[in-house]
């Protein structure tokens, strides 16, 4: 699962916004699917860019992240680089492509699990949505209470702060 910040999870709501304002959804075109607009909200790369790049590899995103090689040069690759740096994995952009992480359908109402489309663009919102919440949660469960804090006891580490958060 994706590595909870604050970049990370604003990017998901906001291409959840964007799918929900847009005509622009093609679940066929690699920078309108699933993932080409949360690539946009991660990057600065634009739809026809992002299709451009996929166009140049093999697949979907699915297949494409499962090639995915850092040092390849391809610019694909480099933009799944650009992804992954703001907290993603590869596996999360193959969840992202079909909508089918646990974590996230987890949350969902049943009913709706089991209606869920991958290709469905409200389908996409609320699994957008549902994830940002869900990642918004793990974020805040390291988060030490202020009683955690006043205490002498309380030492911050790696494990217990996100970087973001060491800055406050």
């Amino acid at each position: 699962m994706a590595f909870p910040n604050l970049t990370l999870i604003d990017a998901i709501r906001k291409a959840a916004e964007q799918l929900r304002q847009s005509t622009q959804y093609q679940w066929g075109h690699m920078g309108a699917c699933n993932c080409g607009h949360l690539a946009q909200q991660l990057t600065s790369f634009s739809k026809a860019t992002i299709h451009q790049f996929a166009m140049q590899g093999r697949g979907d995103w699915h297949e494409q992240a499962n090639d995915y090689c850092p040092t390849s040069g391809l610019p694909m690759d480099l933009l799944i680089s650009q992804m992954l740096q703001k907290g993603l994995t590869t596996v999360d952009l193959q969840h992202i492509e079909r909508l089918t992480d646990k974590s996230v359908l987890v949350k969902l109402d049943p009913l709706k699990r089991q209606s869920l489309q991958y290709n469905q663009k409200e389908d996409v919102i609320l699994y957008f949505e549902t994830w940002a919440n869900v990642l918004e949660e793990q974020l805040f469960e390291n988060v030490p209470s202020i009683e955690d804090i006043l205490e002498l006891n309380f030492t911050p580490s790696k494990t217990t702060l996100v970087p973001e958060l060491l800055s406050i």
